[in-house]
C-alpha cells in the first residue's frame, strides 16, 4: 500500500473542479492506496470524503509565496509520501521526489494584461512560471493534461518525451438535476456566457457580437454569469458609456440557477481567446443548450462538430453564427442532439482511473 498526497490547494476555485470530481471518482475506485488530500485551512470542510482511505490535511500555503517554496517544501517532507501529485504547476522548487504534476494550459505565458496587476507584476509572474515549469516538467515522473493541444503546446515549450505527458480529458456532469426560475429573465430571449471577466475569456467580444445582433433582435439580451470582482464592474461600465443594452451581469448563480439558464438560454456564447479544457460548453450542452464557440486553442478538439465555430477576434463572425442558431430551427436541434451526443464521449469516472492509472505507473 502506498502513501499518495493529492495538492488540492485550490479546490475552492474554477479549476478546483477538476480536482473535486477527481478526488469524488478516485473514492468509488478500489485502490489499496492511502490517500492524504491537502487543501487550504479555510477550505478543511469543503470536499468531505467517505472512503476511509482518504484523510482530509490542512495545508495552508499560498500559490507564489515563500511559505509555498519553503513551508510547503519542508511540510511535504514531513509528510513523506510516496507520491505527490500536484494539480497545478506551482510547487515547491525544491521538492524533486516522486510526483505527477497536471498542467491545465500555459495561458499565463501568452496574456499580454492582466486585471489588477501591473505590467511589471505581470512579467515577473509569468517568468517564474516559465523557470517553474521548465522545472516541473523535466524532473515530474508523469505530466498530466486536458487536452492533446495543451499536451502539444508544452512540449514545445519544454521539449520532453512523448510518454511522459498522459492527456486525461476531463467532463461535464448535470450542474444540478434542480432548475431554479430566475424570474427576472423568464419568458425573455437570451444568449448566455459564464466565466470571469478576465481579458483573455473575451466578454467584450460577446458584448460587441450581442450590440450586433441588437438591430434584429431588439429584445434579445445577453445574460454573463461569473464573479462581481473590480474586472467585471470596470467591463460593465465600458458597456454602460457606450450605451450598450440589454446587457446584464447576474454575478455568482448557485448550480440551481445556472441550471436553469443554461436550459432556457436561446444560445450558449463561448468566447475565450485561449483554453486549457473550457468546461462550460460542456456543461451547456449536458443541460441542452445549443453552442456558438470560439475557434481558437483546443476548443474544435474538445466540442467536435457539436458547435459552430467563429474567430474571437471578430465579433460580426460570432454574430453571423449566433444568428444562424437564432433563425434556424432545425440547426438549433441538430447542434443540442449533436452536443448531447458529444458530452457522452467524456467521463470524470475515466479520468478518475486514468489518473489512478498514471499513479500506478509512477508508483512502480
Amino acid at each position: 500500500m502506498a502513501h499518495i498526497a493529492i495538492d488540492a490547494r485550490i479546490i475552492n476555485s474554477s479549476t478546483g473542479r477538476y480536482i473535486e470530481r477527481l478526488l469524488t471518482y478516485l473514492e468509488k475506485i478500489e485502490s489499496p492506496h492511502r490517500f492524504s488530500v491537502l487543501v487550504r485551512a479555510k477550505d478543511k470542510d469543503f470536499w468531505k470524503p467517505t472512503n476511509d482511505n482518504f484523510t482530509v490535511v490542512a495545508a495552508d500555503y499560498h500559490q507564489y509565496t515563500t511559505s509555498e517554496q519553503f513551508g510547503f517544501y519542508l511540510f511535504l517532507l514531513k509528510l513523506d509520501a510516496d507520491l505527490v501529485h500536484f494539480c497545478m504547476p506551482q510547487q515547491p522548487f525544491l521538492f524533486n521526489r516522486n510526483a505527477v504534476t497536471t498542467v491545465h494550459d500555459l495561458n499565463l505565458l501568452r496574456i499580454t494584461e492582466n486585471e489588477g496587476m501591473s505590467p511589471t507584476t505581470l512579467k515577473m509572474k509569468q517568468t517564474i512560471f516559465a523557470q517553474l515549469l521548465r522545472v516541473v516538467t523535466k524532473r515530474a515522473t508523469f505530466i498530466l493534461t486536458p487536452t492533446q493541444y495543451t499536451k502539444d503546446d508544452l512540449i514545445a515549450f519544454q521539449p520532453i518525451a512523448d510518454d511522459k505527458v498522459v492527456v486525461t480529458y476531463e467532463a461535464a456532469d448535470l450542474v444540478s438535476k434542480h432548475e431554479e426560475l430566475v424570474k427576472k429573465f423568464a419568458g425573455k430571449q437570451f444568449i448566455l456566457t459564464v466565466g470571469r471577466a478576465e481579458k483573455y475569456k473575451n466578454q467584450k467580444g460577446a458584448i460587441e457580437a450581442h450590440q450586433l445582433l441588437l438591430k434584429k433582435y431588439p429584445d434579445l439580451w445577453l445574460v454573463i454569469i461569473g464573479k462581481r470582482d473590480e474586472t467585471s464592474h470596470e467591463l460593465e461600465r465600458w458597456a454602460q458609456e457606450r450605451g450598450y443594452r440589454h446587457v446584464h451581469f447576474f454575478g455568482f448563480a448557485s448550480d440551481d440557477q445556472l441550471a436553469w439558464f443554461y436550459s432556457n438560454c436561446a444560445a450558449y456564447v463561448f468566447p475565450s481567446f485561449m483554453e486549457g479544457f473550457g468546461l462550460p460548453p460542456l456543461e451547456a450542452m449536458r443541460h441542452g443548450a445549443p453552442v456558438v464557440s470560439s475557434n481558437a486553442t483546443c476548443m474544435p478538439e474538445v466540442l467536435g462538430d457539436a458547435a459552430l465555430y467563429f474567430d474571437p477576434s471578430d465579433p460580426g463572425e460570432m454574430a453571423d453564427q449566433i444568428e444562424r442558431i437564432l433563425d434556424d430551427t432545425k440547426l438549433r436541434k441538430d447542434l443540442i442532439k449533436k452536443g448531447t451526443a458529444q458530452v457522452k464521449k467524456y467521463s470524470w469516472q475515466r479520468m478518475a482511473q486514468e489518473t489512478l492509472d498514471v499513479y500506478n505507473r509512477a508508483l512502480l
